[in-house]
């Protein structure tokens, strides 16, 4: 009997693994934790976005200078600010402003203490004879021409002997400063002037404010029949006479007194104590600013008319009537149109990440990368909005900037799909149309198109120029084909040719207007990218063709070095900066980054030059002293060597990586079969380990590398050829081609078997160009 256990269909069913499905698989990326951090920055840019666009609202769509093609109509009840109401209701209330007066009372108490003196210094007159005829004629009353002499003379002596009786003992003097302190206290209390030094559209004639010198916290309100004197002197006279009553005097003394008093006091004439107060009255007009009429406009009513020009004033109702549109929405209303841009916002990241995930994944694989794209991306929204502004309405300027900029960064396809998906935030949360997305993505798309190989300044004025065309010609189809002009821009009349123009043919020419100002935005971007390129290159870590003609100049202080220490390095690597860019040309690789590449590749040779063949002369080869470890320690230390200097002398990361990769993890034949020979001859000897013998790598990451590689190579190879006919150096290249191809050198580098075909026979042509025969000369075949 079998001792073996029976085996069921469903254990052999569960035996067998398969793999995970494409949902299991994506759960499964899902659970990393370097792709939910990736995601999370994506999610961050999002958020960054939908706050910078103002994403819970809906944009405002009107520009000044823009032509509608029919009637702009209110939606809701708003109202706008009544400029000739608001400028009528604030003159009419300036006219009812009680102005601010300052009362200086120490004038009217001068003039009632002299008064008071005069009055005493008749007192002490022991007759009218005696008395100073000035003094008294001061309170004499106007001469009369047709009233007798000698009845002026009597009254004189009436008045002067009253007087006296009136102030005599000590009493009277006291009850008269009493008395005249009563007559004068509203004049001390309110002021006086002789008119108003405002004038009827400036304040209130009637009603003014008072507050005493210094005191500026107090004032009151008075009534300007109260101060002015023409008015309080017509019963100024009642009044003293009432005061010199409560002073119990006799009717004929109060009489007598109250005569002379008003006699002296209009001799004197009464001073003007207020005066205006021009800071505190301004202050008064200061709030009539706040006063405001507004003009309500009902559901429906015609805001601007088709096919007239919004102005600044039209513009400024529509965004009147946008804030009341926004006003009236539900919370539920809101929250829809929030969710619904931030889920956009989304969705075009996700579609873009696809994208980038299956075409170009180191560019996620590299965190720096990623978060350098997505600010990038968030400034130009930024920069976009901000441009926007009515002044400029350049939005299209930021657009060009970044679609040049990932086109030289990264790739030419990438900044397509990008340039669109910026391009369609920017219209939609700055409210335009079809017609401005149409004219921006076909603009930027030109310019990224025609962008690379930039090998010159010049280069990005022409893609500049060429683009702006294609703006031009692009505003002007779309322009007619909507029926207006795209993106009109406010200061249009003063581009085409005057007034004149934009009163005979608006559409006309504003629609040229918007032509051209889109093709000088386009023509500025590309000037502003000449001055941006340098930062480009080191923020990206990318080198342009104009930074790679810079480091292949023969002046190089690094180049300079190796052809004085190294000249037969120096040689080589000329040798193969010729050969390796015609056979990347042949593939479609970048033969400008090959060449510069190889110029610096073996860099590393100048600290130990003699080591290596091509530099060793008459005091031969050194490693016939060493061992062939050592010896191998030698070669493979100019790669590390060669990248420090490199790094330490500041070249870009792409010729650096060259310096790496360009002998891969490939074996140094020559010592490895020394060494082994050694090991067989030597009983005791230990076996030879390959991994010793080969370089750290890493192993071409790139076609660019992989082409140097074999370059490099072939061309060393062939310096050992006798006889360099071209079947020999054909054997010898596909030689070296299949024996790095064997020993698995193309594995990380994409590079197919068709292109090393077409790099096999650019090298075979390239070296059977060096070693062309000549014919001899008969000279020559004479001395043979």
């Amino acid at each position: 009997m079998s001792n073996h256990q029976k085996i069921t269909r469903s254990d052999h069913v569960a035996s067998l693994t398969l793999p995970p499905g494409r949902v299991a698989e994506v759960l499964g990326h899902l659970q990393r934790a370097d792709v939910l951090l990736r995601i999370g920055i994506c999610l961050f840019a999002a958020v960054c976005m939908w706050l910078i666009t103002g994403g819970w609202s809906p944009p405002f769509s009107y520009r000044l200078g823009h032509l509608p093609a029919r009637d702009i109509c209110a939606r809701v009840e708003f109202s706008v600010p009544d400029a000739d109401g608001t400028a009528n209701l604030r003159e009419q209330k300036r006219s009812e402003v009680a102005c601010t007066y300052v009362h200086d009372v120490r004038p009217l108490q001068e003039l009632r203490s002299a008064l008071v003196n005069r009055m005493l210094e008749v007192r002490r007159a022991e007759s009218l004879e005696k008395l100073d005829q000035q003094v008294w004629q001061e309170f004499l009353p106007p001469v009369d021409a047709t009233r007798p002499a000698e009845s002026s003379t009597v009254q004189s002596a009436v008045a002067f002997t009253g007087l006296r009786a009136a102030l005599a003992g000590d009493a009277g003097p006291v009850a008269l400063t009493l008395a005249l302190e009563r007559a004068f206290q509203e004049f001390e209390k309110n002021g006086l002037l002789e008119g108003l030094e405002h004038s009827p559209e400036d304040g209130s004639q009637i009603t003014i404010l008072v507050y005493p010198l210094g005191r500026p916290s107090l004032p009151q309100a008075v009534d300007v029949s109260r101060i002015q004197i023409a008015e309080v002197m017509k019963d100024f006279r009642t009044r003293l006479a009432d005061a010199f009553r409560e002073a119990q005097l006799p009717d004929d003394q109060v009489n007598i007194l109250t005569d002379l008093t008003t006699n002296w006091l209009k001799n004197r004439k009464l001073p003007t104590t207020l005066r205006l107060d021009p800071v505190a009255t301004q202050q008064t007009y200061a709030q009539l600013e706040d006063l405001q009429v507004e003009k309500v406009y009902a559901p429906g009513s015609v805001l601007v008319k088709g096919g007239q020009r919004v102005s600044p004033d039209r513009l400024e109702m529509l965004r009147r009537e946008h804030a009341a549109v926004v006003a009236h929405r539900s919370a539920g209303a809101l929250f829809a149109h929030s969710a619904a841009t931030f889920g956009m916002y989304t969705a075009l990241f996700l579609f873009c990440g696809i994208y980038v995930l299956r075409h170009q994944p180191t560019i996620i694989a590299d965190l720096g990368q990623l978060v350098r794209l997505l600010a990038l991306l968030i400034l130009t929204v930024t920069l976009g909005r901000l441009c926007a502004g009515e002044l400029w309405q350049a939005e299209i300027v930021p657009v060009l900037l970044f679609g040049m900029t990932v086109a030289i960064a990264f790739w030419r396809e990438l900044a397509l799909v990008l340039t669109a998906a910026m391009t369609l935030i920017l219209c939609l949360t700055l409210g335009m149309g079809l017609a401005e997305f149409v004219l921006m993505a076909t603009t930027a798309s030109a310019a990224v198109v025609w962008i690379n190989p930039v090998r010159s300044r010049t280069k990005l004025i022409y893609v500049g120029l060429g683009a702006g065309l294609v703006a031009v010609l692009t505003a002007v189809g779309v322009g007619v084909l909507v029926g207006e002009p795209v993106g009109a821009w406010s200061g249009s009349d003063v581009l085409i040719m005057g007034r004149w123009s934009a009163a005979s043919s608006p559409f006309v020419f504003s629609l040229l207007a918007s032509a051209v100002w889109h093709g000088f935005g386009t023509v500025l971007a590309a000037v502003v990218m000449t001055g941006l390129l340098p930062f480009i290159e080191r923020l990206f870590g990318v080198q342009t063709d104009i930074r790679l003609l810079e480091l292949g100049d023969a002046a190089h202080p690094l180049l300079q070095e190796l052809a004085r220490r190294a000249p037969g390095t120096y040689n080589h690597s000329i040798n193969v900066a010729s050969l390796a860019e015609a056979a990347a040309e042949s593939i479609g690789a970048n033969g400008l980054l090959v060449r510069v590449g190889s110029y610096f590749h073996d860099i590393g040779k100048v600290f130990k030059p003699g080591y290596f063949v091509e530099n060793q002369g008459r005091d031969g080869n050194r490693h016939e002293s060493l061992v062939p470890t050592m010896s191998t320690l030698v070669i493979i230390a100019h790669v590390k060597d060669g990248a420090d200097l490199a790094e330490h002398s500041r070249l870009p990361k792409p010729i650096v990586d060259f310096i790496e990769q360009h002998h891969g993890t490939t074996l140094v034949e020559y010592f490895y079969r020394q060494a082994a020979k050694q090991s067989e001859n030597d009983p005791d000897g230990e076996e030879v380990e390959e991994s010793t013998y080969r370089y750290p790598g890493p192993k071409p990451q790139t076609r660019e590398a992989a082409v140097l590689m074999l370059a490099d190579a072939v061309e060393s190879a062939s310096r050992t050829l006798v006889d360099p006919a071209p079947a020999r150096i054909e054997s010898l290249v596909e030689n070296i081609v299949m024996k790095r191809l064997l020993d698995d050198q193309f594995d990380d580098c994409g590079i197919t078997l068709l292109e090393l075909g077409s790099i096999r026979d650019s090298l075979v042509k390239s070296l059977t160009a060096v070693y062309h025969s000549r014919v001899k000369y008969p000279d020559q075949q004479q001395t043979a």
